[in-house]
């Protein structure tokens, strides 16, 4: 099956990527997704967009060129209870929110640190994905993470920019095998994010479909195989 929607994208508003929003959503256009998310770094990461640029989300059409579009925010884990650099003002404006840890924002905590700030994050009501937990400079107790991800209704990432060979993550195949044998376990969803920082990445998955193949996951608990399972993914509180 092919992924119908991506989640995990950015935009030169995130000082770090190449692209425009019309650049996305065109290619998102071109190579048939049904959906696209608007994802760039929340306040702590260096030279990101300022605040105002979610407030403003109301400009955005929701579909373009038949393309759905959600606003979302990358948010960065910062503290060992996972709190998350959403500012107030802003977190009722988004339709979903991933929360990854950055080296520019978060020290490594070691195993057991790493672990409890993902699981704050995880307990986190306006929290509905975890962004690449693949990365060895962050060590992380997977199961625990599966286990709580499972109970809470969030879905863990399979971050197809992660397995780029001139990716700074370390061992991130490895790790991403490993959460997928425990997602299976305990009926964890998981999620496909490209983390494209220029138009040509958007949807482009082959590394996380080759990795879903090589674990033998099952295609019911990947949210971005059918768009019905979409709405896990968005802002409903009242399902956490």
């Amino acid at each position: 099956m092919q992924p119908l929607f991506d989640l995990h994208t950015h935009t030169i508003a995130s000082g770090h990527a190449y692209s425009t929003l019309k650049e996305n959503i065109e290619e998102a256009a071109k190579i048939g997704l049904k959906a696209l998310g608007i994802s760039e770094h929340a306040e702590r990461m260096p030279g990101t967009a300022h605040r105002m640029y979610f407030m403003n989300f109301k400009v955005i059409p929701k579909e373009i060129n038949g393309v759905l579009i959600y606003n979302g925010i990358e948010a960065n884990i910062y503290g060992e209870k996972g709190e998350i650099d959403v500012h107030p003002s802003i977190i009722d404006r988004l339709d979903y929110i991933i929360a990854s840890m950055h080296t520019p924002c978060i020290d490594n905590l070691g195993e057991a640190g790493n672990t409890k700030a993902i699981l704050g994050a995880i307990e986190n009501p306006k929290v509905t994905i975890i962004g690449h937990p693949d990365d060895s400079r962050y060590p992380l107790n997977m199961d625990e993470i599966a286990a709580a991800a499972a109970e809470c209704h969030i879905a863990l990432e399979v971050n197809n920019s992660s397995m780029h060979p001139l990716n700074f993550r370390e061992n991130a195949r490895e790790n991403i095998l490993e959460m997928l044998d425990l997602a299976k376990k305990y009926k964890t969803n998981i999620i496909l994010g490209t983390d494209s920082h220029i138009c040509y990445e958007v949807g482009r998955f082959d590394r996380a479909l080759e990795v879903l193949e090589e674990a033998d996951f099952p295609e019911e608990l990947v949210v971005n195989f059918d768009m019905e399972r979409l709405s896990l993914v968005l802002n409903k509180i009242e399902e956490k």
